[in-house]
């Protein structure tokens, strides 16, 4: 898979809504999944959505069910993460990656991943 470039990330209060894009390789399709992550600094890179290309199934964790939806766009190759009713504790690097096979479970453990990007950066004030 080729490396994702994440961006969509900024400052934003507490409530208010962010998307995030995640454009893919025109390779990633079939049988492939793109995952949403975050990272605090010194923490473990955390699940936070993930859908499937076939199909459209999505999966969450439970943090952000009801407040985030993941998306793609086969047209445009993005994968969407939309972002509403943002707290502090959403504040994190952002990171997409996409793999080959089903979201649950290996799709859940970013280490099952190998191409990541820079990342995009999510800041919730209060």
């Amino acid at each position: 898979q080729a490396q994702p470039m994440e961006n969509g990330g900024r400052s934003v209060r507490s409530g208010g809504s962010l998307t995030l894009s995640c454009p893919t390789s025109s390779r990633t399709f079939k049988n492939s999944m793109t995952g949403w992550f975050r990272e605090l600094p010194g923490k473990d890179r955390q699940f936070v959505a993930a859908i499937n290309w076939i199909g459209g199934n999505t999966h969450y964790a439970d943090s952000v069910k009801g407040r985030f939806t993941v998306s793609r766009d086969g047209s445009q190759n993005t994968v969407y993460l939309q972002m509403n009713n943002l707290e502090p504790e959403d504040t994190a690097k952002y990171y997409c990656a996409s793999r080959t096979g089903a979201i649950i479970p290996g799709g859940l453990n970013p280490r099952s991943y190998r191409d990541w990007g820079q990342g995009t950066q999510v800041t919730v004030s209060p």
